[in-house]
């Protein structure tokens, strides 16, 4: 590991796990409401984390753990995207269910 392509002494190794800090952050932010996370800052998160993966595979030396980072980064801002379009989804049928009641009390 020490004398390794990504071992101890290169930036291939240490990257990845500086890395992970941001997604740590990212599912500490699981527990935000949903109207407070910011969609292009997620949108950005995952295709960074998704372009990133594959690239990982494409470059020498194959860092898989590069790789693994970017994978979770990934997933972490497609659980956050979904948690978005759920929300603003929940907020258009609310807006539209007020919209059909208030017309059947008026008629």
């Amino acid at each position: 590991m020490w004398n390794s392509p990504v071992g101890l002494k290169t930036v291939h190794f240490w990257a990845p796990v500086m890395k992970w800090a941001i997604v740590i952050a990212g599912v500490s932010d699981f527990a935000r409401p949903a109207e407070k996370l910011s969609l292009t800052q997620n949108g950005a998160l995952t295709a960074t984390g998704l372009i990133w993966t594959r690239w990982c595979f494409v470059i020498h030396p194959r860092n898989v753990l590069l790789a693994t980072v970017n994978f979770f980064l990934g997933c972490v801002g497609i659980i956050q995207l979904g948690r978005i379009a759920m929300y603003r989804r929940s907020q258009k049928e609310g807006e539209s269910g007020a919209g059909e009641a208030k017309e059947g009390v008026g008629a």
